[in-house]
């Protein structure tokens, strides 16, 4: 694909399912890569000892509010991007390019100094005991200097993404995930730097993705950031946190959840927290797969709703659900037959294991549900519905979740902690059929007022 126009003619008329798969792999890569790479740093610091798992533990809370606040900028700036280079109109697109990566970096960089004046007090704020203290300190004063990195990478990421250009993203993300993971054991274990050494792997590997990713905005058709285009306004503001707001309500939403289940998997001792915890990590890496492929699906959809092609995104917006529900589906039946060795893999102890079990099946038999609640996100998200796409995004996480995990347990006890995800999802899934069909009556009227105007 070379030039400018190649990149429109493919989203806008190349065949469908070649196009979601083409924009979808890169997606689904990065976002396995990353997963596997947060459970690489558990389990390298886990042969540290218990204080060290518990720091990295409390200042993950804190690298998930700062990945929020990339994905804030990357999804804002990129779905504008994506459907004013659909309506052909550049010039907003490049300023918002520029705009959207130096407001995202700017950020980091406060994160970065009010983190570092106020290590203690925040160490104390996100969950440190006494003994883990020390630890979650020198961690953290480390972490925070990759703050700026993170924040901008995630966020040029983004934009490449919704410009169609998955695959130079890709070679970022994927290159930080793999350094830092051949970083880890070196660094904790050869150089004998323990809790630190970890810490360096991570801003190491962030700094190289920065580097990457900065170079490869500059190649082929992405539009390359330069600070004589960074142009903040209120419409560009406005634009971002439009684009943006779901995905900081996803991940704050993802945030609260996890507290609230720890909290209330708490009640029945600490092999129900560590059985809930790893049905969460399995479940997160089977989605990975399904986010990617609405990822894969985003450009297409801002692309054709920029040049108002509504019936080349229903089709696509079908296919992406059709695929999505059928590897679902097979998921489903395979978890189902192999998931107490699937738990086993993390923990293996009797007890996590007949409460994730139990947790994971309940899980399955909804999770086909899925494909459609994501990819209607996205589409709503992508096509600048913010109310909609914010609504979408709370419930499943959020708007059903936090309820119904107190309510649950005091009427089922455990049972209701393992069930809980899995209500919640039903819920979802109603909730986002109506929302659907009137946005797809919307396009019908859209597209007529179009006509109408020619």
């Amino acid at each position: 694909m070379h030039g400018h126009t190649d990149n429109y003619t493919f989203l806008t008329q190349g065949p469908i399912h070649r196009v979601i798969i083409t924009m979808a792999i890169p997606t689904i890569i990065s976002m396995l890569v990353t997963g596997l790479y947060n459970i690489a740093d558990t389990f390298f610091v886990g042969k540290i000892d218990t204080q060290a798992t518990a720091a990295v533990g409390i200042v993950f809370s804190l690298m998930f509010f700062v990945q929020a606040m990339g994905f804030f900028f990357g999804h804002g700036s990129g779905n504008y991007i994506s459907r004013e280079l659909g309506a052909r109109q550049r010039d907003n697109a490049v300023k918002m390019a520029s705009t959207g990566f130096f407001s995202s970096f700017f950020l980091g960089l406060l994160i970065l100094v009010l983190g570092e004046m106020f290590l203690t007090p925040l160490s104390l704020m996100l969950g440190s005991t006494p003994t883990i203290l020390p630890y979650t300190e020198d961690y953290m004063q480390i972490i925070l200097l990759g703050t700026p990195f993170l924040t901008s990478s995630l966020t040029l990421n983004g934009q490449m993404r919704l410009q169609g250009n998955a695959s130079f993203a890709m070679y970022g993300i994927v290159t930080g995930a793999v350094l830092n993971v051949l970083l880890d054991p070196f660094f904790i274990f050869v150089c004998d730097m323990g809790v630190s050494g970890a810490a360096w792997a991570t801003v190491v590997g962030q700094m190289v993705s920065f580097v990457i990713l900065f170079l490869m905005s500059r190649r082929k058709e992405n539009i390359a950031i330069h600070f004589c285009d960074f142009a903040p306004s209120w419409l560009i503001c406005k634009e971002i946190f439009y684009g943006g707001s779901p995905s900081l309500m996803r991940q704050g939403l993802a945030c609260v959840a996890t507290m609230s289940l720890n909290l209330a998997a708490g009640v029945y001792g600490d092999s129900a927290i560590a059985a809930m915890s790893i049905v969460g990590r399995i479940a997160m890496l089977s989605f990975a797969v399904v986010i990617g492929l609405g990822q894969g699906f985003q450009p297409v959809c801002g692309f054709c709703y920029g040049a108002g092609l509504y019936d080349r995104l229903k089709e696509a917006y079908k296919f992406t659900v059709a695929v999505g529900t059928a590897f679902l589906i097979i998921l489903a039946v395979v978890g189902w037959m192999i998931s107490s060795s699937l738990i086993g893999i993390f923990r293996d102890d009797p007890e996590v294991i007949a409460i994730g079990v139990v947790a994971l099946r309940w899980q399955l038999c909804v999770f086909p549900l899925n494909a459609f609640v994501l990819a209607s996100n996205m589409l709503a998200q992508t096509c600048r519905k913010p109310w909609r796409a914010n609504i979408l995004a709370a419930a499943r996480q959020g708007l059903f979740f936090i309820p119904l995990i107190f309510i649950l347990p005091s009427y089922f006890d455990l049972l209701g902690v393992e069930m809980c995800q899995a209500v919640s999802d039903v819920f979802s899934f109603m909730l986002t059929v109506p929302i659907i069909i009137y946005t797809f009556r919307e396009f019908t009227r859209e597209a007529a007022m179009k006509k109408e105007a020619v």
